[in-house]
């Protein structure tokens, strides 16, 4: 029973590191995408109305949650792997 559960562990941990390094690679294509919005949208402009600005924040968020997207399926492998 040990050993299976050894195994199972690695076989997450290695998953779990296979994910994470998928969306580090995938995250330039997102920061470019996310750059060209920015531009598009003008949000460097102070007199951009309301709804633009909260565009631009929302857009401004794209990367910290893909981030953290990766890592909490990253750290569901490894905790699934211990039950």
């Amino acid at each position: 029973m040990l050993k299976n559960k050894k195994g199972s562990a690695f076989f997450g941990i290695t998953i779990a590191i296979f994910i994470y390094i998928i969306g580090v690679l995938f995250l330039p294509f997102v920061v470019d995408d996310v750059s060209n919005f920015r531009v598009s949208m003008d949000c460097t402009n102070t007199s951009i109305s309301d709804g633009a600005k909260l565009s631009c924040l929302v857009g401004d968020l794209t990367v910290p949650y893909f981030i953290w997207f990766f890592i909490s399926i990253a750290i569901g492998f490894i905790a699934g792997a211990w039950r």
